[in-house]
């Protein structure tokens, strides 16, 4: 089992208009970048295509620890037991302090209480790496309309890279593939958009996304969001996980209610 570990916060910011322009090379920006608040009603159209700020942070990194004997593999995640968090552990992003994050079981789901503004919280499955996978989680709004949840694959041994498919509560999506230059975390934007599938406010949605071979497909409530064929990164195999990131209002609660591990 990999335990995970925050190294350090974000320690610079750089912002770069323009995806092709980027001073680092290639489009890149945060899993979350900072929004303004989304109104709490659903839109009528999609909302426009954007394209967010580049951000660049520190790397977490891992450490190898034996797998527990009871892990399974492919299977649905149900957090029904405080047993169910034993084989999962987070690490923090962003500028936002971590000191009244809560992570905890609640009856029959995980919550996530972050505490703070600008915060991004990794939540990552440790006992197995995966290669061609399907991850579909159900989550549940209990805060302010102005959060991101996003579903991981592929994060590597070292925590340098990633595939991060994220949606904000208003309806904008992400699929950003994740790597480290010069020892910063850099989120580089494989394709972005809107989508009218998602049910805004406090409520409930199911997030899917596959990764296979090359090819990385993304799902809003049953809804296929778009497929996309990685011709640059070919991030390989890893961890699986989700992520729930506050922008800039609070409280920002939101309720893990499964996260199911499939073939695909």
């Amino acid at each position: 089992m990999k335990t995970l570990r925050p190294l350090y916060f974000f320690m610079s910011l750089l912002f770069v208009v323009g995806l092709a322009c980027s001073a680092l090379g290639g489009g890149n920006t945060p899993t979350q970048p900072a929004q303004p608040e989304q109104p709490e009603q659903q839109p009528t159209q999609p909302p426009a295509q954007t394209e967010p700020p580049v951000v660049v942070t520190d790397a977490p990194a891992t450490e190898e620890a034996p797998p527990p004997p009871d892990a399974s593999d492919f299977f649905k995640e149900e957090f029904d037991s405080s047993a169910a968090l034993e084989n999962w552990d987070h690490f923090t992003l962003g500028s936002g302090e971590d000191k009244d994050l809560v992570i905890e079981q609640e009856d029959n789901h995980v919550l996530f209480d972050l505490g703070d503004e600008d915060l991004y919280v990794y939540y990552m499955y440790l006992p197995y790496t995966y290669s061609d996978v399907t991850l579909t989680m159900s989550a549940q709004n209990r805060g302010r309309n102005n959060n991101n949840v996003s579903l991981i694959c592929r994060m590597n041994d070292d925590g340098t890279n990633w595939y991060e498919f994220s949606v904000e509560n208003g309806g904008l999506w992400y699929l950003y593939a994740v790597e480290v230059v010069d020892n910063k975390l850099k989120y580089n934007i494989m394709s972005n958009g809107g989508t009218n599938a998602l049910k805004q406010g406090k409520e409930e949605n199911e997030y899917q996304l596959t990764c296979e071979g090359d090819d990385i497909t993304m799902y809003v409530n049953g809804d296929e969001i778009k497929t996309v064929t990685d011709t640059r990164y070919h991030f390989d195999e890893g961890l699986v996980g989700l992520n729930i990131s506050s922008l800039n209002v609070l409280p920002i609660t939101v309720e893990v209610n499964w996260f199911e591990i499939s073939e695909p």
